[in-house]
């Protein structure tokens, strides 16, 4: 089942990003990424904790060390979410191959959707989103859509123990919500409840 969790309120949502120290570091002094961030790649955000904890390794895996929490307005995210093309084929898109491998060559905005994860990492029935930006949208995204940048890393050892521990629950992590996507948002590319 296809899902976007989040932590949000009215006018803004939380994403995550992992990275190394000097481009963290950088991104909590300007409140964005700075020159060490590289704009020419694509950047994946992730609105799942415990996804982005499994990526990450619980901030263990290398470069990926500092976990930011990304908060970006609602607006921006539906506007991310309403020019996003899937990853992958699905015939069920109602397009040929061929157009959407135009769409995808055209896209500043990837999307794709994995199982999410539990707190050890084994996979979940529900998939979480993952977005890829490139180009002007990664420009638009450091430049206009981020709103604050927290520095997590501390809370997400500090979690992490507690799980090694046996002690971690539900109440310890953020609280995550179904974000409900409209269907103008979804007539934009497949959005099955079965996957």
């Amino acid at each position: 089942m296809k899902k976007i969790n989040a932590f949000y309120n009215h006018s803004e949502i939380r994403v995550y990003q992992a990275y190394n120290s000097r481009i963290a570091d950088e991104a909590i002094k300007l409140g964005t990424f700075g020159k060490l961030f590289k704009r020419e790649r694509m950047t994946w955000i992730k609105s799942s904790f415990l996804w982005m904890m499994y990526r990450s390794g619980w901030a263990e895996k290398e470069n990926q060390e500092r976990i930011l929490a990304v908060d970006i307005s609602i607006d921006r995210f539906e506007e991310i979410l309403k020019n996003a093309v899937l990853s992958s084929y699905d015939r069920n898109m109602n397009i040929s191959f061929d157009e959407w491998k135009m769409k995808v060559k055209n896209s500043e905005v990837r999307c794709q959707f994995d199982p999410d994860r539990d707190i050890y990492g084994n996979p979940q029935q529900i998939r979480a989103i993952q977005l890829g930006l490139r180009g002007g949208a990664v420009d638009r995204y450091i430049k206009e859509w981020i709103v604050k940048i927290t520095d997590i890393t501390e809370k997400v050892k500090y979690l992490k123990k507690l799980r090694d521990e046996k002690n971690l629950t539900a109440e310890n992590l953020p609280i995550e919500k179904e974000y409900y996507v409209s269907n103008e948002i979804k007539k934009h590319f497949v959005w099955r409840n079965k996957c």
